[in-house]
């Protein structure tokens, strides 16, 4: 299923989201274009990767083992949010980012927004960097906002359960657009997480238990204050 647009009304611009949507597509031109001269596109993802992503030895150390990172671990985890595996990686993202992050800006403000955001994708990363200890691989590098997106989707599920998103859904062969309730999206969006993170993924290189530790962060923390609130 992807989401193209939600409902909800907003009282103001979302500033943060484009911001943040900005950012990262700022830093996948980096990507794109660092590395040596006349490299593959992909070698010279692969290289951003191991100097910006997050690896989980360098952030429970807080030892860089080489090549040299943007910044010191386990900052980064930071740079490591910013950072895609490809177009397609970066798109969906965004796509998602930019369908409900909006709302939860409007809702709990700019700065509040950006603080979340990052706070879930911190989560995110250390919830993978446990799991990458116990599987005992370590030393594969974690990029990608799929973390940090994930609390927000939690937080637009606290505050907008029965907000409506028009989605397109693909039956075989048929393409049919449908609004769908936040609360099932959403939902459903969880629990497919859920099963890939226990199933280990399947070998496709996706850190489902990042989603998994982003989103359970995001819920927590937006029940909390909405009910201080």
């Amino acid at each position: 299923m992807i989401p193209l647009k939600d409902n909800v009304v907003l009282r103001r611009p979302a500033v943060a989201t484009l911001a943040l949507v900005g950012l990262n597509a700022l830093a996948f031109v980096w990507q794109v274009s660092s590395g040596a001269p006349g490299e593959p596109v992909a070698l010279r993802i692969q290289w951003s990767a191991l100097v910006g992503g997050a690896i989980p030895y360098e952030i429970a150390t807080w030892r860089d083992i080489g090549p040299r990172d943007l910044v010191p671990p386990p900052f980064t985890i930071l740079t490591s949010m910013f950072l895609h595996g490809g177009v397609l990686h970066l798109a969906g993202n965004m796509l998602f980012l930019w369908v409900f992050g909006p709302a939860v800006e409007d809702a709990i403000g700019r700065a509040r927004f950006v603080g979340f955001y990052l706070a879930s994708g911190v989560a995110a990363a250390i919830a993978q960097t446990l799991l990458s200890f116990a599987a005992g691989d370590p030393f594969i590098p974690m990029v990608g906002a799929s973390g940090a997106i994930a609390g927000v989707l939690a937080a637009y599920v606290v505050l907008f359960p029965w907000a409506r998103v028009l989605t397109v859904v693909p039956i075989f062969v048929f393409i049919r657009f449908m609004h769908l309730p936040a609360g099932f999206f959403i939902g459903l969006w969880f629990v497919l997480q859920v099963v890939n993170a226990v199933l280990g993924g399947g070998g496709s290189g996706v850190a489902f238990f990042a989603h998994v530790g982003g989103f359970v962060f995001g819920w927590l923390v937006t029940k909390v204050l909405a009910s201080r609130r």
